[in-house]
């Protein structure tokens, strides 16, 4: 493992990849303007982000920004999105993760407008590249950090295919039966062999 690290997680309530930073020794903090979840509200900032994206104080930022009015999946919200200004707000908030006083930082989000609005993502992973049996195209966008490599590539999992002859991941189909708020947490969720992954890579190769 190398140095230890101070490394900020923004948009973490989970706290999952916080508490694997924490195992190897980091001082690791999630930051979100809701509870954490994780069990260890003494490593959350309960607060909005902004104001530390600039401190330079980071050796690390791991980003997961909302993708409500980003994402592909979406899109037939778009044009409403675009009108009363909540497209925007989502892609200036995205680019203050990409403009952070800080030489490492990772963005995730899904297939999204970021791709064009920004620029292409640096790689695109799946939860069965780390162990679990699901598909859900995660993009990343990288500075000064290498490419995850997979840990444990696995089946892709079951598919469900409606009547229409729309197929879709299982992971997706499943989540859809949620009410809005408990599918947002649970479609956001880091896989557990993700958040492994990036914790162990991303601090002992850098």
């Amino acid at each position: 493992m190398g140095k230890k690290m101070k490394i900020l997680v923004a948009c973490e309530e989970s706290q999952a990849v916080t508490k694997r930073l924490r195992k190897r020794g980091h001082e690791a903090y999630s930051c979100d303007v809701v509870p954490c979840s994780g069990g260890h509200p003494e490593w959350h900032l309960q607060q909005d982000v902004t104001p530390l994206l600039q401190t330079g104080e980071w050796d690390m930022i791991i980003a997961f920004p909302p993708c409500t009015h980003l994402a592909v999946s979406g899109a037939r919200h778009f044009k409403e999105k675009i009108a009363d200004g909540r497209q925007q707000q989502g892609i200036d908030f995205f680019m203050l993760f990409a403009n952070a006083k800080c030489d490492k930082i990772m963005i995730e989000n899904p297939i999204g407008i970021m791709s064009t609005r920004y620029r292409k993502p640096d790689q695109i992973v799946q939860p069965w590249m780390f162990g679990q049996p699901y598909t859900k195209s995660t993009c990343l966008w990288l500075k000064g950090l290498p490419k995850l490599e997979a840990t444990k590539i696995v089946e892709k999992g079951k598919v469900y295919t409606s009547k229409s002859g729309k197929r879709m991941s299982w992971f997706f189909y499943e989540s859809a039966k949620l009410n809005p708020a408990e599918r947002a947490k649970f479609r956001s969720a880091t896989p557990k062999g993700f958040a492994k992954a990036m914790a162990k890579q991303w601090t002992s190769r850098v």
